[in-house]
């Protein structure tokens, strides 16, 4: 069984401030780096610490961030589908106050210019049992291209709806399991409600709709053995969210390919989201594969 995460990686550069700045001012930054991130890397390389066969399909520019990022991606995932582009790579910049809460901007040519069905083996890779793993980065009609080839194929879907691009929104009737966020939920189906929120999701198609809720775990609405639930998430002290959900949306798809259920699934995800968030970074926060399979451990036990 195969974890197919389809996806932007980029150079993602973090600025740490005591607050956020008000419209028009300037802060000083208290530290700054720059290191390995986007979606699509994030959850690739979080699904395969979990001990899961992973393959990461990108787009990189033809430069030296490009050339940097896959540096860095070697040495975390073996299987790595690469189109290069004559644009620049994708760059983030995550901005984060002494709370842990953050925003981030980012700038996405390659994945604006990566159309995965068109450009790449995917649609001849994703078998039965496959899992598909996709994020809002790339353009709507790529995204539902992807999913329809893993339903044709009987592969299942992992649709993570962020970032949202409200003109083009993905169907979501294709994802077998939708990830959002609380303010993700609430734009895409105007209530503020969650529970009401997910149902409102769940009419739009989607098989299982999981809304994270930070500090609260999770809510989950289904259908069949699934069904609807919250699981809460672990007590911990939070130093930065920026990596969290990427860790959730790839522990999940890697607890689903070891043949986990989804409540199993989503109690691994849980695990390991409390880890990254009481680290720096995003890439960098993600528990280690040796961390993951204590993880495990706990959650086939509980």
């Amino acid at each position: 069984m195969q974890v197919h995460v389809v996806g932007n990686a980029c150079v993602d550069t973090t600025f740490r401030l005591c607050r956020f700045p008000a419209p028009g001012e300037t802060l000083n930054a208290i530290a700054y780096a720059d290191g390995l991130g986007g979606k699509g890397a994030n959850q690739a390389v979080a699904a395969a610490r979990t001990g899961a066969s992973v393959t990461l399909w990108t787009a990189l520019g033809k430069d030296s961030a490009g050339a940097w990022i896959r540096s860095r991606l070697d040495r975390e995932l073996p299987d790595i589908q690469a189109n290069e582009f004559d644009l620049p790579s994708d760059r983030s910049t995550i901005v984060i106050d002494a709370g842990g809460e953050n925003f981030i901007v980012s700038g996405v040519a390659c994945c604006e210019a990566f159309d995965p069905t068109s450009q790449t083996a995917l649609a001849h890779r994703l078998a039965p049992g496959d899992i598909l793993v996709m994020q809002g980065n790339l353009r709507g009609a790529a995204t539902n291209a992807c999913l329809r080839a893993a339903r044709e194929n009987g592969a299942r879907t992992v649709l993570n709806a962020s970032p949202i691009d409200a003109a083009a929104l993905p169907d979501f009737g294709l994802a077998e399991v939708l990830v959002v966020n609380q303010n993700e939920a609430t734009a895409l189906s105007c209530r503020g409600d969650m529970a009401a929120a997910a149902d409102s999701l769940a009419a739009k198609g989607a098989g299982t709709v999981v809304i994270t809720l930070g500090a609260e775990g999770c809510l989950v609405v289904g259908s069949g053995q699934t069904g609807s639930f919250r699981l809460p998430a672990p007590h911990v002290e939070v130093v930065d969210t920026s990596g969290a959900g990427d860790v959730f949306c790839g522990c999940l798809a890697g607890g689903l390919a070891r043949k986990m259920s989804v409540r199993s699934a989503l109690k691994l995800a849980l695990a390991a989201a409390a880890i990254a968030v009481t680290r720096q970074g995003t890439l960098s926060s993600c528990p280690s594969a040796s961390e993951m399979a204590a993880l495990i451990d706990q959650t086939e036990l509980s």
